[in-house]
């Protein structure tokens, strides 16, 4: 059995989850409306406020199939309910982050600023205070999209082992390497 797949999802006060005849899954709650396609052969029903995930056979698709729709569905129950937030932090001396709207703005030791357009469903914050490093903050419901722009967001500049420069997340501790050594 799967061990993932077979936990029930408990639906939070405020939290409704319908399925169509085309087995798409759409949950709505307090912070907006999220859906999913799941694949024909996984059968999802909710029962006693609990959604659960059944798999017709013991096949190796239908088990992985299984654990798959099962956690996007928490994510999506999760997601509406508390929303997810991820902070990214960079480092670096004249790095900073400007969000005016949905356009962010960074300055990463390039030539030139980049403008980064950050999708509708995501919100962007960033901040930055006297002798510390800029913090840009992204909010979602949907994790797939705020880790998918996160990972965009870091591909920029990403860190590097020597001196650490870059754009990490916020307590991401970064392998760091020994720089050179003058032999003697």
């Amino acid at each position: 059995m799967s061990r993932i797949g077979i936990l029930p999802i408990d639906l939070p006060i405020g939290v409704s989850v319908t399925i169509s005849d085309k087995n798409e899954v759409k949950v709505k709650g307090p912070k907006g409306e999220i859906s999913q396609l799941v694949h024909q052969d996984i059968k999802v029903e909710v029962k006693d406020n609990q959604v659960i995930v059944t798999r017709p056979s013991e096949e190796i698709n239908h088990k992985s199939m299984h654990g798959l729709y099962r956690s996007l569905i928490n994510n999506m129950v999760v997601g509406v309910s508390e929303g997810f937030t991820i902070q990214q932090e960079l480092v670096g001396v004249g790095y900073r982050a400007e969000a005016k709207g949905q356009v962010l703005e960074l300055s990463l030791g390039f030539s030139h600023d980049i403008h980064f357009l950050i999708p509708n469903e995501v919100k962007v914050e960033a901040k930055q205070e006297r002798r510390s490093n800029p913090i840009i903050t992204l909010t979602s419901i949907d994790k797939h999209l705020i880790g998918e722009v996160a990972a965009k967001i870091r591909s920029l500049r990403p860190p590097e082992p020597y001196k650490g420069k870059g754009i990490k997340f916020v307590g991401e501790v970064l392998r760091r390497k020994a720089g050179k050594s003058a032999s003697v």
